[in-house]
Formats: C-alpha cells, sequence, structure tokens
C-alpha cells in the first residue's frame, strides 16, 4: 500500500518537472528567436494574466465546481447517517471536518474540492448514498478526503496554471510570426544554419506544446485517482469497499446531469460515462475503472 502511494507520488512529480522543462525551453528558444534586449510586454502581460486567472480559480474554484454541479450544502440533522461517516473518516485520517454537499442526481459519483484541508468541501450524489453499501461509501468518502490530504486541489492548480503559461507561450510565438520571419538569427553571423534549427524546433514546439501539455495534465489527473485510491484504502483499511462501489459506477454507467469538462476531472469517475476504448482513455481525466478496481483488489493493507 505504502509503495503503491509512493510509486504514484513520484510519478506525478516527475511530470510536474517536464511540464517546466517545457515552459524553460519554449522561453530560452523563444529568447534566441526575437533578438536581444528587446521587451516583449504582451507575453508578459499575456502570462501575469493566466496567473491571475489562476489565482482566481485557486481562491474561488471550490464554489464555482459546487456551483456548476448543483451541489446543496447539508447540516447534521438533514442526513445524519453521511454526516457521521465522513466525520468518523476525519477523525481517523486526522484532517478537519469538510463542508457537506449534496448533488440531486441519481447517478453514483462524487468530488472533494478545496484549496487546503481547512477550506474543503465534499459533495456527494443522491444515487451514491441511495446505492452503496455502507463499506461502499465509505470507501468514496475515504478517497475524496484523500484527495483533500494529499492537497490534490493545489497540485492541480499548479499544473493548470503551468498548462495555460504554455499555451500562451506557444501561440504568441506563433502569433507573432517573428519564428517565420526568422527573428533575430538573420543578424548573426556564423549561426544561420543553428537558428534555422532552432525556428523549426520552436514553430513544431509552438504547434505541438498545447497539445502535449494537456495529455501530460490529464496523466498526472490519473495518477492522482490512483494515489487516491490508495490513500483511501489505507484509510479505511478495505480496499474491496471502493472496489465494489467502483464496481457499481462502471456497471451502472450513468452520466450525471450537469456534467462539466471544467469540473470532471474532480470526480471520482467520468460524470460523461460512455465508451471504454483504450483510444478514449487517453484523452480521459480518470485511469480505466477495471485497471484502479484490479489494482485496489492486489493490496495489502
Amino acid at each position: 500500500m505504502y509503495s503503491e502511494i509512493a510509486s504514484n507520488t513520484r510519478k506525478s512529480i516527475f511530470l510536474a518537472m517536464i511540464f517546466i522543462a517545457m515552459i524553460i525551453l519554449l522561453g530560452w528558444i523563444f529568447d534566441q528567436v526575437y533578438g536581444e534586449g528587446r521587451t516583449y510586454t504582451g507575453l508578459t502581460i499575456a502570462i501575469l494574466f493566466s496567473l491571475g486567472m489562476a489565482a482566481i480559480s485557486y481562491f474561488s474554484g471550490d464554489k464555482i465546481a459546487l456551483s456548476v454541479s448543483g451541489a446543496k450544502p447539508i447540516a447534521h440533522d438533514e442526513n445524519k447517517y453521511i454526516y457521521h461517516l465522513v466525520e468518523n473518516l476525519c477523525i481517523t485520517a486526522g484532517v478537519p471536518m469538510p463542508k457537506i454537499y449534496l448533488i440531486e442526481d441519481p447517478a453514483i459519483n462524487a468530488f472533494a474540492t478545496g484549496r487546503n484541508p481547512k477550506n474543503a468541501s465534499i459533495a456527494v450524489t443522491r444515487g451514491a448514498i441511495e446505492k452503496l453499501t455502507n463499506e461502499e461509501l465509505e470507501g468514496v468518502v475515504a478517497h475524496e478526503l484523500s484527495h483533500i490530504k494529499n492537497y490534490d486541489i493545489r497540485f492541480m492548480m499548479l499544473v493548470a496554471v503551468m498548462v495555460g503559461a504554455i499555451t500562451i507561450m506557444a501561440d504568441f510565438m506563433l502569433r507573432s510570426g517573428g519564428l517565420f520571419r526568422g527573428g533575430k538569427s538573420n543578424d548573426r553571423e556564423g549561426g544561420s544554419q543553428l537558428f534555422a534549427i532552432l525556428m523549426i524546433v520552436g514553430i513544431i514546439l509552438a504547434i505541438l506544446s498545447p497539445f502535449i501539455a494537456e495529455l501530460i495534465k490529464l496523466a498526472i489527473s490519473r495518477k492522482r485517482e490512483y494515489l487516491a485510491d490508495a490513500s483511501g484504502a489505507l484509510l479505511t483499511r478495505y480496499p474491496d469497499g471502493l472496489a465494489s462501489a467502483l464496481e457499481k459506477i462502471a456497471n451502472e454507467n450513468m452520466p450525471m446531469r450537469k456534467a462539466s469538462t471544467a469540473t470532471a476531472h474532480m470526480f471520482i469517475s467520468n460524470p460523461f460515462k460512455g465508451g471504454r476504448k483504450k483510444f478514449a482513455s487517453l484523452f480521459s481525466t480518470h485511469p480505466p475503472v477495471e485497471e484502479r478496481i484490479r489494482k485496489l483488489r492486489t493490496m495489502g493493507v
């Protein structure tokens, strides 16, 4: 169990480092092509704008996600069962009690949001409460509490900032036309071949980097799901509870009424559902449910 958690953490950090390397490489090629001593105000403003939007998302993203999903807060007396279940798991996990929300949807699903354990919320669908056994629902809630405890929301926000920076830089490089005009390369003696290569690499990177960045983001999202599965199973000491819940979700294959691409990665299972083709899984925010179940059922606690 601990090795599974450590492995997924290492892989997520490695993928984040690839992001940083891509940003540095784009910035270096941009500088080589566009000339010395020039101030690129437009690029600076664009990056600052993306960081500003990321900050808004960071501090208000939880409210937006809850609103988009149609989640409504529930108090202790409105649903003592789910309240006590979450409370007991929080005591075990050693995290503060999050705000609990209910989504009036017959599909089985749940998600957690919040920038840290002190400002966290968990939303559970009506379908999850009514269709899952106590052990299965415990597994689902433990998975979501693990996202909170592991600071997954903060980590994914960092990833989102990197994706935004890469996309803006690539777009600016293409729109400015400097790559196609040759930038400052024509002014350098004896370096025309090198700068021709840099321009070609720059064009390829500018076109492909947003696509690659999005794939890396999805890969990180899938790794964080594996990590939350492992952490949640460690919390309940009963991996089969979550595995059984995932089986029910997969067999039901019911899409949510208010599914949104902006919040899809937050749910325990893809809210859009649909087919299970391997090619489609490359662009999915979640790993294949069959693989998640297999991993859970081979874990020792």
